[in-house]
C-alpha cells in the first residue's frame, strides 16, 4: 500500500499500528509481518498467515480487521491485495474468492471504503463481484 500524499506521520503510524494489531489480536493469524516494501512499487506491506479457510474467514470478519480498514483505507492512495496458498485443492482459489465476495456482501461499509481508494486491486475477488 501507498499512503495518500496528505497523510501525516501520526496518521501513518496509527494506521500501521492498527495493521500490527491484526496480527497480534486475531487468534486465527499464526504469523505476520508489517513493514516497508523494500525495492517494490509500494511504501508498505503486510502479510498475515492463517492455517485454513475457517481461519481466513475469522480474520476477514474480525472486528480488529474491520476497524483497521475503517481507519486505514481512507488514508490509502494505492493498494493491492492477493492471496497465496500451498493448499493443493484445485477449488481453493474459488473458495477464497467466495470468502471475499461474502465479506463484501455482509459488510457494505467495507465495500464502500474499498470503492473510495483511488487505486485498489484484489486478486481473489471473483470477476462477477461488483468491484466496490
Amino acid at each position: 500500500m501507498t499512503f495518500r500524499p496528505e497523510v501525516d506521520e501520526q496518521q501513518r503510524a496509527d494506521a500501521l499500528d492498527r495493521l500490527r494489531r491484526q496480527g497480534s489480536d486475531i487468534d486465527a493469524v499464526k504469523s505476520w509481518v508489517v513493514g516497508p516494501d523494500i525495492g517494490g512499487d509500494y511504501e508498505w506491506g503486510a502479510v498475515f498467515a492463517v492455517e485454513d479457510l475457517e481461519g481466513y474467514w475469522e480474520y476477514l470478519i474480525h472486528p480488529v480487521h474491520f476497524e483497521s480498514e475503517k481507519a486505514g483505507l481512507p488514508l490509502i492512495d494505492r493498494f493491492v491485495s492477493f492471496d497465496i496458498t500451498d493448499d493443493g485443492d484445485p477449488e481453493i482459489g474459488a473458495q477464497i474468492a467466495q470468502l471475499h465476495k461474502r465479506s463484501y456482501e455482509e459488510n457494505p461499509a467495507l465495500a464502500q471504503l474499498v470503492a473510495d481508494v483511488p487505486s485498489f486491486a484484489a486478486g481473489a475477488v471473483p470477476k462477477d463481484t461488483p468491484q466496490p
